[in-house]
């Protein structure tokens, strides 16, 4: 089994949304960029909804993302995983990143996006149930599950998961309208 660890933190201290997956894939760890994999709908996703599209260069597109307010990281730091697939993540070997100090410094972030049910499960029990976010930061953040943009997860639709992900733009709105 292979030992992988993920990227640093997308995000300006001014960021209101953060978006987490699991660990980056292969094409991704290769390429040194998150959601590297040609088939994944991430990019395509945030093209439309930021103008952060797939054929801008990598720069580009993490630069859409905080001009949107939009933070972009993974659950876990570290893992064993042999391939891509979440599915084959040795659980045991989970570091999780270290959300209290990332809270600390983006103070402004108050929805917490994940990039599918690995993600969100992942969160729930290496951040939350692990108690490495006291309850006061828990309390001001919303979190929502949105479909994979995976191609391994291909049991939904583009469509579906385009719809779902544009969840986002609302929690933007709604953030700005708080502050």
């Amino acid at each position: 089994m292979a030992s992988i660890e993920g990227f640093p933190a997308v995000a300006e201290t001014d960021a209101r949304v953060l978006i987490l997956g699991s660990m980056p894939g292969i094409a991704s760890l290769t390429q040194q960029q998150y959601y590297g994999h040609p088939h994944n709908l991430f990019w395509p996703i945030m093209g439309e909804l930021v103008g952060a599209h797939p054929h801008l260069p990598y720069a580009e597109r993490l630069a859409q993302l905080c001009r949107h307010h939009i933070a972009l990281w993974d659950v876990m730091h570290q893992c064993f995983r042999p391939g891509s697939l979440d599915s084959a993540i040795d659980e045991g070997s989970i570091v999780a990143n270290d959300f209290a100090g990332f809270f600390a410094t983006h103070a402004q972030i108050r929805h917490v996006f994940f990039n599918g049910q690995k993600a969100a499960q992942a969160f729930q029990r290496h951040v939350i149930k692990a108690e490495k976010l006291n309850k006061d930061a828990l309390a001001s953040l919303r979190f929502s599950t949105l479909p994979s943009t995976s191609p391994a997860n291909a049991s939904i639709p583009q469509k579906t998961k385009r719809q779902q992900w544009q969840s986002i733009l609302q929690a933007l709105a709604d953030s700005a309208i708080q502050k």
